[in-house]
């Protein structure tokens, strides 16, 4: 009986793909652990949170760190994700000669709306693995914030998060590394009375 395997990329095959042009312009992917995974289309909602978010972080931080939005990072399993937004360590080059590590990174976020269960297992999973401290889910299906720190290592293959808190709309958090910064998250998530405007 033959076995079915799928082909793993490294980093260095992908990042040879992009230059080939094996990829649209348009095109969203993400190598996850080897995997080529293609992205789906992001929703009002997302982007308008996104933007938001962004945005006020920017403002929030001024020069004290570097704020991405839905830039790559390196994980060392052979995975280059795309989160929505990532706070890293200042870099005098602006992480011109690579993208930010997790030594480099002080929280990673994501925005999820079709993508949730994806983004609360697998992408949280990498994360932990990886020694990302401190992972946020901006979660557009419940309308709250999911604050994970803390990784850790369950068993031989499953990684997690000691800690989850869930922040509320109206509630404000801590943006983490920067103890006098507050993110009020009523002005982040677009609320339903907006739609209807």
């Amino acid at each position: 009986m033959t076995t079915v395997t799928a082909k793993r990329f490294t980093l260095s095959e992908y990042h040879r793909l992009g230059e080939l042009g094996f990829f649209g312009p348009d095109e969203r992917v993400e190598l996850i652990r080897g995997e080529i995974l293609q992205m789906p289309t992001k929703k009002t909602p997302h982007s308008v949170c996104n933007t938001r978010l962004v945005r006020i972080l920017i403002r929030l931080l001024g020069d004290r760190a570097i704020v991405r939005g839905q830039e790559p990072i390196i994980l060392p399993a052979d995975s280059e994700p795309q989160p929505d937004v990532v706070i890293a360590r200042n870099r005098a080059d602006d992480y011109l000669s690579s993208h930010p590590e997790p030594a480099d990174i002080l929280l990673v976020v994501e925005i999820s709306d079709s993508t949730l269960s994806y983004d609360q297992v697998r992408k949280l999973s990498i994360y932990a693995e990886d020694g990302i401290s401190n992972y946020w889910i901006f979660n557009l299906v419940s309308n709250w914030l999911e604050v994970y720190s803390e990784p850790y290592q369950e068993s031989r293959d499953k990684f997690g998060y000691r800690l989850k808190r869930i922040v509320l709309l109206n509630e404000s958090v801590v943006i983490p590394g920067f103890p006098d910064l507050f993110l009020d998250l009523s002005g982040v998530f677009p609320m339903q009375h907006e739609k209807e405007i």
